[in-house]
C-alpha cells in the first residue's frame, strides 16, 4: 500500500456543529462547515461514531452498525455527506467499532432471550464457583472484566464499559457480520475506516488468570489477530484504502506486524505506548511537558511504518 500525505480531521459529531437548534451536533453540522474544513487544507474527514446508541461510552457502544442515531440525522444526510464532500475533494473516514456491541444491540438482546445462535457471537462463561468470575481480568474502565448475566446463568466478557459486551471473533458468522458492516459503509462512499481497540479482537484460546490482574498480556495481539484482519481486508476490498488501528496495550514492535505492506491488514496505527514512559510508579500521574515532546516526534515511515509519508 503507498499514499502520498494526507491530513486528517476528526470531527465528534455531537458537540462540532449543531444545525437544528436542539443543542446536539449532526451531521447537517458537518455539511455547513465543509467549506471551513476545506479552506484548512484538509484531506480526509474522519467522524467519530454516529451510530444508534445508548452512548454510555460516546458512541463507541453501538446498537446498530447500519444505521444512523436520529440525534444526529439520517441516512440521506449521511449520503449528503457524502455527497458534498466528495464535491469539494473532501473524503469521509468512519470508526469501526468491531471489538464489542453495546448491551442493547439486537444480537445481544436475543443472545439473553435465551437464542443460543447468538449467545455464540459473545463470550459467555461459567465462573469458577462461589461466585467468582472466570478469570481476574480487569476491564479497560475498572473492575472486573466478567459481568455475571443471571437470566443465563453465565458471566460475559467486557474489556471495557459493562455495558459494552466483546464479540466473539472464533464464530464465522460473527466475522462475516462484521465485514458485512464494512462493505455496507464503504458501498455508500466512505473512503477509510479507523478500526477501534482492533488488537483485542482475538482472545486467548484458554481463558487463565493473568499474574498482574489486568489480562491485557494475556489477550492483546493475539496471534489469530492478524488471521482476522487478513480476513476482514480480504472479504471487505479495503486493501489500499487508509485503514488505521487503534492499538491498546500495544507497543511499536507489535504495530510493525499489522503496518507491513505485504501483510495487507492496515495503513496505520494509532499506539500509545510512549506515553507510558511518564507514568510515575505506574500510576495515572504524567510529565505533561515530555509526553507532548514526545507525541510531537515525527518517525519515519520506512523504519516503523506508524506514519506514512
Amino acid at each position: 500500500m503507498k499514499f502520498s500525505a494526507s491530513t486528517v480531521y476528526q470531527i465528534y459529531p455531537k458537540s462540532f456543529k449543531d444545525s437544528n437548534g436542539d443543542g446536539l451536533g449532526d451531521i447537517r453540522g458537518i455539511i455547513s462547515k465543509l467549506d471551513y474544513i476545506k479552506s484548512l487544507g484538509v484531506d480526509f474527514i474522519w467522524s467519530t461514531p454516529f451510530y444508534p446508541s445508548p452512548l454510555k461510552d460516546g458512541g463507541y457502544d453501538i446498537s446498530d452498525y447500519k444505521a444512523i442515531d436520529p440525534r444526529f440525522g439520517t441516512m440521506a444526510d449521511f449520503d449528503e455527506l457524502i455527497k458534498s464532500a466528495d464535491a469539494k475533494g473532501l473524503k469521509i473516514m468512519l470508526d469501526m467499532v468491531l471489538c464489542h456491541t453495546s448491551d442493547q444491540h439486537e444480537w445481544f438482546q436475543r443472545a439473553l432471550a435465551g437464542e443460543e445462535n447468538y449467545q455464540r457471537y459473545y463470550i459467555f462463561r461459567d465462573g469458577r464457583g462461589n461466585g467468582e468470575p472466570p478469570t481476574n481480568w480487569q476491564c479497560a474502565f475498572g473492575g472486573s472484566a466478567w459481568q455475571w448475566e443471571p437470566r443465563l446463568g453465565k458471566w460475559y466478557l467486557h474489556l471495557h464499559d459493562v455495558s459494552q459486551p466483546d464479540l466473539d471473533w472464533t464464530n464465522p458468522k460473527v466475522r462475516e457480520e462484521l465485514a458485512e458492516v464494512v462493505r455496507f459503509w464503504k458501498e455508500r462512499g466512505v473512503a477509510g475506516f479507523r478500526f477501534d481497540v482492533i488488537n483485542l479482537i482475538s482472545k486467548p484460546e484458554i481463558f487463565a488468570d493473568d499474574t498482574e490482574g489486568l489480562g491485557r498480556n494475556l489477550f492483546a495481539d493475539d496471534p489469530h489477530v492478524h488471521e482476522y484482519l487478513r480476513e476482514l481486508v480480504k472479504n471487505t476490498g479495503i486493501d489500499g484504502m487508509i485503514t488505521v488501528g487503534e492499538m491498546a496495550s500495544t507497543d511499536l514492535k507489535n504495530c510493525l506486524l499489522y503496518t507491513r505492506p505485504d501483510a495487507h491488514e492496515l495503513s496505520m496505527a494509532f499506539s500509545f505506548h510512549h506515553l507510558k514512559v511518564d507514568y510515575k510508579g505506574g500510576g495515572d500521574s504524567f510529565n505533561a511537558r515530555h509526553s507532548i515532546h514526545l507525541s510531537r516526534r515525527r518517525t519515519r515511515y520506512d523504519e516503523c511504518q506508524i506514519y506514512l509519508d
